[in-house]
């Protein structure tokens, strides 16, 4: 290798770990900046308390049901595509929220966000993982870690700041010209990548769509309609059996879209290197807490309002 090419790699690398970070960053701000802002929400777009409570779990369903497909799709058709692809849908739902008239409008436009999100989630770790050698690895995710973090820090802070010295609408403004300023830079400074060229797999998708969906909804119902009721038992065992379904689908299906180890497909050494973002997405940076924990804490708190 010569020290031209050392050099653009390096290069390269610091883009990568620099966009990375920070797009992941702003997705995973935006849940607690929001939430700090609830209380100035529902003085101006007057909501009921249920409305309020789904501003937050819009945006948590929908990142939690389209983290596997969304990752699926970036092996697919390019990581760095579809990266900058959910840092637009990212920013159109920013923009949407701020000018959301009504609360329906705004639960939407979350849900939007949410979507944008499962999409720079996991494949911001993919294109790291892509950038770097398995030895600068760990230095590299460490990082990525440590400024996703500061999100858990910042956020309240910087959501009363922002909702108190400027407007609500500021915490959703706020994420278009990082937005804007990162788009171009992704598509002129990383590299593009792909996963496996494995066949599409149709049904673990379902599955894993499916189950996602069963699991998080009752999950996120279950302090309103009550652990016992039909809906969230419902919800819970549907979610529970496709997931089953779905690890006995992987375990026996030719190319898999999430290799199991205990499948006998399992990967070691340099072919970990290769694995699809699907895997990386079950570890991406949770902008989505459990939102039931964060739907009954903000209904506490604007009870008090």
């Amino acid at each position: 290798m010569t020290a031209k090419t050392l050099t653009r790699q390096r290069r390269t690398q610091h883009w990568v770990l620099i966009l990375s970070s920070i797009a992941s960053l702003m997705v995973a701000l935006d849940v607690l900046v929001v939430s700090t802002a609830l209380s100035t929400i529902r003085r101006h777009l007057a909501p009921s308390l249920d409305e309020l409570e789904w501003t937050v779990n819009a945006y948590g369903l929908s990142f939690a049901v389209l983290l596997i497909p969304a990752a699926s799709l970036g092996d697919r058709f390019g990581r760095r595509r579809l990266f900058a692809a959910g840092l637009g849908l990212f920013v159109a739902g920013s923009v949407a929220c701020a000018l959301a008239p009504n609360a329906g409008l705004l639960i939407g436009a979350r849900a939007v966000q949410g979507a944008a999100a499962a999409l720079v989630a996991p494949l911001s770790l993919s294109l790291l993982s892509a950038a770097f050698a398995p030895e600068r690895r760990a230095w590299a995710l460490g990082i990525y870690s440590g400024i996703t973090g500061l999100a858990v820090l910042g956020g309240p802070v910087v959501g009363g700041a922002v909702t108190q010295g400027l407007a609500w609408q500021w915490v959703f403004w706020i994420n278009v010209p990082i937005g804007l300023a990162a788009i171009p830079l992704v598509l002129t400074r990383i590299d593009e990548s792909y996963g496996p060229r494995a066949r599409f797999d149709g049904v673990g998708l379902v599955l894993a769509t499916g189950a996602a969906l069963g699991i998080v909804w009752g999950l996120m119902r279950g302090n309103d309609a009550g652990w016992g009721s039909l809906e969230v038992v419902s919800a819970l065992a549907g979610g529970v059996v496709l997931l089953a379904a779905f690890l006995a689908w992987e375990s026996r299906v030719a190319q898999p879209m999430l290799p199991l180890p205990c499948s006998g497909r399992g990967v070691l050494g340099r072919e970990r290197d290769q694995l699809p973002a699907v895997p990386r997405a079950c570890s991406a940076p949770c902008s989505s807490w459990p939102s039931s924990s964060r739907s009954r804490c903000a209904r506490d708190r604007l009870t008090r309002v």
